[in-house]
């Protein structure tokens, strides 16, 4: 995956610095043979394509461009700080003073039964931090937190700034999804990128993430960067990479930002798809979580809670209640009946094991494909999902089965869908005939240290 270059790797460029003299075309040429861009040129290119009244004067293929000499080209340190500043001023920035405590966020990159944040937020808040979070839709086979949340009947994800601090000081805790008015200039480039083959690229997933958490005004935010075989990131080495730009990120805009790496390469938990995850998250928030998210969640809130400045355990806050009622008021809060039965799917099928021995491997982005098939996710952003739908693990590595006996259990609104869940599945579920090596821990790397 294409790097940030260093920053003494390549000379200044020569196209003239009054913005009035720009040209589009001067500046891709500019980076395409590897030249840096100033912060005058950025800004420039950020407001010409998405800044408000000014935008619109860089149409959408030159953009690509753009964006394709950047994915081969990257961009140095200095020429990202710019290039996500631009886009963070590129709209309004939240201003979290009023929440009473110390503010601090999550952000995961994506995985699979990746429900930490439905666990976390109160979780976190319950010890006496003030959690905004912003989350976002699932796209492909990784979930969506908004998508999970909307599976309770009356969860209103649509907050205006105004109620999102009013429920962040009722709760302690919001999850809500992030306003037109928070950069976005991110939400047209994020677009443009999805078309066209730069999604791939780790300064334009930095910038990215990034100056919406900036724009979201939270003083601290700890980074879940997932590595495996259903995460973005397959490469221990290019997640590594991936945190410290963000950290390095975080730190210049004033965000006191830390990262932990942590495995996806088998869904987290039981549960994969969203009524599902919001049924296993309250059980774990009521003290009988399965031990892998567990173990995510604790370290996440332990690390939350250490740049916040707060001495607390959450680990008693999870058994004790306190996560759990904090949990059920920012529902009520965000007008979801925490009471409320959840959505059940109108057919079921189950996964038999091919053979008897212990479960070796259940590859998390096979399952999260079969969840998507199943109706759990989109293909692309405007697609409807499937509040219902989604896959059970009925077994994990490291479980003894037996042929025949149930490993997955399958859930759709429509029976037509299992078909092309179960094509999903195929080769994703290997039984071996001796026990597997235990199981590590989750939590592969931290702390991450920003290498400068």
């Amino acid at each position: 995956m294409p790097d940030p270059v260093p920053d003494n790797a390549v000379p200044q460029n020569p196209v003239p610095q009054n913005p009035v003299l720009f040209n589009a075309v001067d500046l891709i040429r500019a980076k395409r043979d590897g030249l840096r861009l100033t912060d005058a040129q950025i800004r420039w290119l950020i407001t010409a394509y998405a800044g408000g009244p000014a935008g619109g004067q860089l149409p959408d293929e030159q953009m690509s461009a753009l964006l394709m000499a950047i994915y081969f080209r990257g961009l140095d340190r200095a020429e990202l700080r710019t290039w996500t500043a631009a886009m963070v001023d590129s709209g309004e920035r939240l201003d979290l003073s009023g929440a009473g405590r110390p503010t601090v966020d999550k952000h995961s990159t994506g995985g699979v039964g990746d429900k930490v944040s439905l666990i976390l937020a109160p979780l976190v808040a319950s010890c006496g931090a003030a959690v905004p979070q912003l989350s976002g839709r699932g796209l492909g086979h990784t979930g969506g937190t908004l998508d999970k949340l909307e599976s309770i009947p009356g969860y209103r994800t649509a907050l205006s700034p105004g109620e999102m601090l009013a429920v962040l000081r009722q709760a302690g805790c919001v999850i809500c999804a992030a306003g037109p008015g928070l950069a976005p200039a991110d939400r047209q480039l994020y677009a443009l990128r999805d078309v066209t083959g730069t999604v791939e690229s780790i300064p334009l997933i930095a910038s990215s993430i990034m100056s919406k958490k900036i724009a979201e005004g939270t003083a601290a935010l700890v980074l879940d960067v997932k590595v495996g075989s259903g995460a973005f990131m397959r490469d221990v080495a290019d997640a590594r990479r991936l945190a410290q730009t963000m950290m390095a990120l975080g730190e210049e805009h004033g965000v006191s930002t830390s990262a932990v790496l942590t495995s996806m390469d088998t869904p987290l938990g039981r549960c994969v798809g969203n009524a599902l995850e919001v049924e296993e998250a309250v059980a774990t928030l009521a003290g009988d979580g399965p031990p892998d998210l567990v173990e995510v969640v604790l370290a996440l809130a332990a690390e939350m809670l250490r740049l916040a400045g707060i001495d607390a355990d959450p680990a008693a806050a999870l058994a004790d209640g306190r996560a759990l009622a904090t949990y059920r008021t920012m529902v009520a809060a965000q007008g979801g009946d925490p009471d409320a039965p959840l959505p059940q799917a109108a057919a079921r099928r189950l996964v038999p094991a091919p053979e008897s021995g212990w479960l070796g491997r259940l590859d998390a982005r096979v399952v999260g494909e079969a969840a998507w098939r199943l109706g759990a996710g989109r293909a692309r952003k405007e697609d409807p999902v499937s509040a219902a739908a989604g896959v059970r693990c009925l077994a994990k590595p490291g479980e003894q089965v037996t042929r025949g006996q149930p490993v997955l259990e399958l859930l759709a609104d429509d029976e037509a869908r299992f078909g092309r869940a179960l094509e999903a599945l195929a080769g994703g579920i290997e039984v071996s005939p001796g026990p597997p090596p235990a199981a590590g821990s989750l939590v592969i790397e931290y702390p991450i240290c920003d290498n400068g």
